[in-house]
């Protein structure tokens, strides 16, 4: 089941150690199947507030995006990142094909039902 990683970049500033990040990021996830999904393009905010940039990577299943994220590879290049750019992260799975919220629905309507 697919696997994504999301990151939503606030205030950043062009520095050369954000080029070299962007730069040598594909060589760490590519060994573990991921791929840029979206990278460097525009989004339309229709709630809410989001101000900075998305990124947003797939990997074949979540072991594979947590791998990635604990990678040497990666662990060494993330601080080239991190110290420029304010950003939330996530790592999630995704649902399988033909996923239906059967449970999901079935688990709140039992909660928002039952006597607290």
């Amino acid at each position: 089941m697919t696997a994504y990683v999301i990151a939503h970049l606030q205030k950043a500033a062009p520095h050369p150690e954000i080029a070299e990040y962007i730069e040598r990021l594909p060589a760490t996830f590519e060994p573990y199947g991921g791929r840029y999904l979206v990278h460097a393009t525009q989004h339309e905010v229709k709630e809410g507030s989001w101000p900075g940039h998305v990124v947003m990577l797939g990997f074949p299943g979540i072991a594979e995006a947590q791998a990635w994220w604990d990678s040497p590879a990666y662990r060494e290049i993330a601080p080239l990142r991190s110290r420029h750019i304010e950003t939330d992260l996530i790592l999630v799975d995704g649902v399988p094909e033909n996923y239906v919220p059967t449970a999901a629905v079935t688990a709140l309507r039992q909660a928002t039902t039952s006597p607290a």
